[in-house]
């Protein structure tokens, strides 16, 4: 096992005395806010390059502003919009501006729909005739600027509108939208949720055209949901909801003449999914991403409006699945900047307009994990990679021709970039796992940092006054591979002694947990257990990110075997170590990590005493399209490799102690597969303890939710580990 140790919260160099290092962590600390972190709001980069702006709120007179801010001096210029001068608004929750800052929509009401889809009441707030005008009366989806910023595009009952900003009057686009059967302009359920957009419909270049994709439900079977609130009766969510191997949403994409008032379909072969669509830089040629039900096999149309023709200029194909990203850039000739997997590694490359190869721009056996843009001043693309080890991201800036590549991040651990909009200036924000964010405004010509804007130096103060753990990183290997881990011991760990073993996991595929960077409320957990007598352990086994396309993909088809094999394997190899007590290990993880410790308990049920599950998928065929086939193609194809790792079909293997815990309005996992896990174990004669949280969704939180949670987790674990 080949180690290396970053020092956690408690060795940052902070002294206190003896008594204030003996207070330990407790949950109503953890879940009551005691160890948030300051940080920065969203910020937007203002043109000129110079400038950027912040939503800002006066927590005692209530007044939330949008402000203007100095990159150089980092001081407020101006404030753009404030609602002590907005009549009828008392307050907004976000803004975005039209593409010359002349005028900006303000979100009010806003409510949640799914994971990212909001409803809400908008207003557009002209800044130089400081007058704000109601886009609808009712509330509505994704308003959008017209390029000029005359007109906002925008989605209500499932069709789409365009509001004329001068006139005043708003147009009905489509007039086909009907609730759970025919969508226009944003997306359904799955669509949202695994390919994570929700505006289906964009703008060209000079806002004489509007593309927009068009869903049919009709065949999809549709999902229902009590939810139980506090009325007499409870009420049903009814929603679309493809489960693997049934019908999906028929797509099909068209573009709207706003001249003529006029849509025309565009003719694309083979679109079973559309993940994305983008205009290119010339506003008569659309770009669409197609790709088939087993998504192994990418085309990039470019659509010719004049010509209404398309053409592929890009075509990919994998022996797995190909990932989606929001990568694809036009440059001023229309060539484009494109991400992909088809050296083993996920790198940019550079293709010309005609979608012939120009260059691979990164090479190496590392990923490029974010795209930041291109700066065609200086011909240079910038971009985030784990080149300095797969636990750490760095920053980095290379020529569109490959050379001259430079860090501009310097400290180990997470760094992450915003640039300004001339690409001049970057806001890094940095932690580690002994650093808490760090955010500083740098130069991006060389990345030298100019100064610093937030840091967490007061937590820090605060967490030297706490009785906590270092956390290590090290390797461990497994099954032919070396493995990413980290442990954390009591901070009296005695060598000579045998402590339980409670290991965390996640699994799912491209996923990471073991990774160089401040943690968040489970770590304060975890510091609580070790405290407690516990360690506690993680490793990112097979099928898990950044280590290569091979590393990644090594579970297609078998989710669930592999990396459960490796989670086995791991607590066998530690329980050999001295200071581990081999017969009081668990595991424990929420959804796709609910599905591991499920198996793990199931399969391993020699080795583990104890496993808890939150919102877990206890079989694949319960779980959507887009997600499950794309590792697992269809039941249909590959029932062996759903049925031999889904925990539903194992129950009779359960010897430890087990606990299920799901909330009843999760729409993503659904309550179904705890209840059906439920019934097949007590139909097995199983004893297990569960919990269920009504109308709680996939994040189970809301009030007293989180604490009550971790609180029945903590006492679980006393009283079984």
């Amino acid at each position: 096992m080949k180690k290396y140790f970053i020092l956690s919260i408690v060795l940052a160099g902070l002294t206190t005395s003896l008594a204030a290092q003996e207070r330990q962590i407790t949950l109503e600390e953890i879940w009551g806010g005691a160890f948030g972190t300051e940080g920065m709001d969203v910020l937007h980069s203002m043109k000129n390059g110079k400038q950027y702006s912040i939503l800002n709120m006066d927590r005692k007179s209530r007044v939330i502003s949008v402000d203007k801010y100095d990159y150089n001096t980092l001081e407020k210029v101006e404030t753009i919009v404030s609602t002590e001068n907005l009549d009828g608004i008392a307050y907004f929750t976000s803004y975005e501006f039209s593409d010359d800052e002349s005028k900006v929509l303000l979100a009010t009401d806003v409510e949640s729909v799914y994971r990212h889809s909001r409803l809400g009441i908008y207003y557009m707030y002209d800044i130089q005739e400081k007058k704000t005008q109601k886009i609808a009366d009712h509330k509505i989806q994704e308003p959008t600027f017209s390029p000029d910023g005359k007109k906002v595009a925008f989605v209500f009952n499932n069709n789409i509108y365009i509001k004329d900003l001068m006139s005043g009057e708003t147009s009905q686009i489509t007039d086909d939208g009907e609730k759970n059967k025919i969508i226009n302009g944003v997306t359904d359920w799955v669509y949202e949720e695994e390919f994570a957009f929700v505006r289906a419909f964009e703008w060209n270049a000079d806002g004489t055209h509007l593309a927009y994709i068009r869903f049919d439900e009709s065949k999809v079977p549709e999902f229902s949901m009590d939810v139980y609130g506090n009325a007499l009766y409870p009420v049903q969510q009814e929603f679309k909801y493809p489960k693997a191997g049934e019908s999906n949403a028929e797509v099909s994409l068209f573009v709207y003449d706003l001249e003529s008032g006029n849509s025309q379909q565009v003719g694309l072969k083979n679109a079973y999914y559309i993940p994305r669509i983008k205009w290119t830089n010339d506003p008569d040629i659309l770009s669409a991403q197609v790709l088939n039900r087993h998504q192994n096999n990418l085309e990039l149309f470019f659509y010719h409006v004049d010509e209404a023709k398309a053409e592929v200029v890009l075509h990919e194909e994998d022996k797995a699945y190909i990932d989606i990203t929001d990568n694809l850039t036009f440059l001023d000739d229309n060539s484009f900047i494109w991400t992909s997997e088809q050296d083993g590694y996920n790198h940019i490359y550079h293709y010309g307009k005609n979608g012939k190869l120009i260059r691979q721009v990164t090479r190496g056996p590392w990923e490029v994990t974010t795209y930041y843009g291109y700066d065609s001043k200086t011909g240079r693309i910038f971009y985030q990679s784990v080149e300095n080890g797969s636990i750490n991201r760095d920053v980095y800036a290379v020529k569109l021709n490959g050379k001259k590549k430079q860090r501009l991040s310097v400290a180990e651990g997470t760094n992450s970039a915003t640039f300004s909009s001339d690409f001049s200036y970057f806001i890094n924000a940095y932690s580690s796992a002994s650093v808490p964010p760090r955010y500083t405004l740098n130069d991006a010509q060389k990345g030298k940092e100019l100064k610093e804007i937030v840091n967490n130096d007061a937590l820090l103060e605060k967490l030297g006054g706490y009785k906590l753990s270092q956390k290590e990183f090290s390797t461990i290997h497994i099954n032919g591979y070396d493995l990413n881990m980290w442990m954390i011991k009591p901070s009296g760990f005695d060598p000579d002694k045998e402590y339980p073993l409670f290991m965390f996991q996640y699994s799912g595929p491209g996923s990471q947990q073991v990774a160089n960077r401040w943690g968040g409320a489970n770590d304060y957990w975890y510091q609580m257990l070790a405290e407690q007598g516990y360690i506690v352990a993680c490793v990112d086994g097979r099928g898990t990110g950044f280590k290569g396309a091979d590393f990644k993909k090594m579970t297609y088809q078998e989710l669930g075997k592999y990396e459960v094999e490796d989670q086995i394997a791991v607590a066998r190899q530690l329980g050999e170590e001295p200071y581990i007590d081999a017969d009081r290990i668990g595991i424990w993880g929420w959804s796709y990590g609910g599905f591991m410790s499920s198996n793990c308990i199931l399969k391993g049920n020699d080795v583990f005493k104890m496993a808890i599950a939150v919102a877990p998928v206890t079989n694949w065929r319960f779980y959507d399209t887009i997600y499950t086939e794309r590792y697992m193609r269809t039941p249909q194809e590959n029932a062996s490799g759903y049925d031999d790792n889904s925990p539903i079909n194992h129950v009779d293997k359960l010897k430890g102690a087990y606990l299920l815990v799901h909330g009843t309005a999760d729409d993503n996992v659904h309550v179904q597969n705890t209840m059906r896990m439920i019934e097949a174990l007590v139909q097995a004669n199983k004893q297990f303890d569960w919990a269920i949280y009504p109308d709680k969704n996939h994040g189970i939180y809301g009030g007293n939710t989180r604490l009550h949670l971790y609180t029945k987790m903590t006492n679980f674990i006393k009283e079984n580990l």
